[in-house]
């Protein structure tokens, strides 16, 4: 489903598009709130039964159809993950962004366990592949996109864009411990919510990529060890869950950095609409600068 116009994308205009989209596709805007505003804008609907995401631009068409097919693959082997909205095809496409339509999985967001996450990830890279291709992971293939429409200063992106193209040599000389199959892509606490039901169910699955298995292991282990959103017992408990530790393969420092500079490429992209969030990528920048610690870092 389409309907045409262009406009900037901010916050104000994701809600103008998330109301044209419920008007085509017949759900119910009521009482809608923004959950997240990155490479999509996140909101609730219908009175938080449905959840609902904004594509940030029209490239992102694709990935949005992919993620359609994800779903309906997962679906179909019966994987604990966000399930689609039925009422109408998807996605809605409205002024060129993607708009999907996904079942709210509880009134709030409650976050699942790190152990069931570890178990929750370990069932997704044994389930046999799609039967559809998806694309080869591709580590910095945003970042050059992100930075030219991010709104920072020339010398922070001259330093990220520096820091990518080191990072994307060492990338390429990684030996990996696991086997390469499909991945979520972007598996975190963040994206694994507790149903109504108090199920753990694994969320956002725009991601899904083919490459090594150690990608999704990287937040969780980060978010430990660099950042200290994890405990070392809730770390323990996900790689019980999961059966490997990646914190003990050699390459682990070097996916790090990787994923360290994705995090910050990632906020750059709201630096120019929000404060917040330009502060944060400067000060996240001095630390890569710096070599210092990463314990400031704000989630966002």
């Amino acid at each position: 489903m389409t309907t045409t116009e262009r406009t900037e994308f901010d916050a104000d205009a994701a809600a103008t598009i998330l109301r044209k989209a419920c008007e085509v596709a017949g759900v119910d805007l009521d009482g809608s709130e923004m959950l997240r505003f990155g490479d999509h804008a996140v909101f609730r609907v219908d009175g938080g039964r449905i959840v609902s995401r904004v594509g940030r631009s029209p490239d992102r068409l694709a990935s949005v159809r992919q993620e359609v097919a994800v779903a309906k693959w997962l679906a179909d082997q019966a994987y604990p993950a966000a399930r689609l909205v039925t009422a109408a095809e998807q996605p809605v496409v409205v002024e060129g962004h993607p708009v999907t339509f996904w079942e709210g999985l509880a009134d709030g967001e409650e976050y699942a366990s790190t152990g069931e996450m570890g178990v929750l990830l370990r069932r997704l890279h044994a389930l046999e592949p799609p039967p559809f291709s998806l694309p080869v992971l591709q580590p910095f293939d945003k970042v050059e996109h992100r930075l030219e429409r991010a709104a920072i200063p020339d010398a922070t992106r001259e330093f990220l864009r520096s820091m990518a193209d080191g990072l994307a040599a060492e990338y390429d000389r990684l030996q990996f411990a696991l086997p390469a199959g499909h991945l979520h892509g972007d598996f975190n606490v963040g994206n694994v919510l507790h149903d109504a039901a108090g199920q753990p169910k694994v969320i956002d699955l725009d991601g899904f990529v083919t490459g090594p298995r150690e990608w999704d292991l990287m937040q969780t282990a980060m978010y430990y060890d660099s950042f200290g959103w994890h405990t070392e017992a809730e770390y323990a408990d996900f790689v019980t869950g999961y059966g490997f530790d990646v914190r003990k393969w050699s390459g682990y420092t070097v996916l790090r950095s990787v994923r360290e500079l994705l995090m910050v490429t990632w906020l750059s992209q709201n630096a120019g609409t929000n404060p917040r969030a330009a502060e944060e990528v400067e000060k996240r920048v001095e630390s890569l600068r710096s070599g210092g610690s990463r314990r400031d870092w704000a989630p966002f």
